[in-house]
């Protein structure tokens, strides 16, 4: 089935499933850091920045699936 702009939705959904386990292993990777006790405040940093932008990509692709319902 063809999705919007002519995307593959199973496409879509497999990126999707791709980002949301990175996204898990990036959770996993910041929870030990901080468990650790890691002083290493640029790479926690960087970690959850990369967080921040694979949930809104995840984002974005979740809302290309769900189509638009206007009421």
């Amino acid at each position: 089935m063809t999705g919007v702009d002519g995307v593959d939705e199973a496409v879509i959904a497999a990126r999707l499933e791709q980002l949301r386990s990175e996204h898990r292993d990036l959770d996993a990777a910041i929870q030990a850091l901080v468990d650790g006790g890691s002083s290493d405040q640029m790479q926690l940093a960087r970690l959850k920045k990369r967080k921040l932008r694979l949930k809104d990509e995840i984002a974005q692709l979740e809302d290309q699936l769900i189509p638009d319902i206007i009421a």
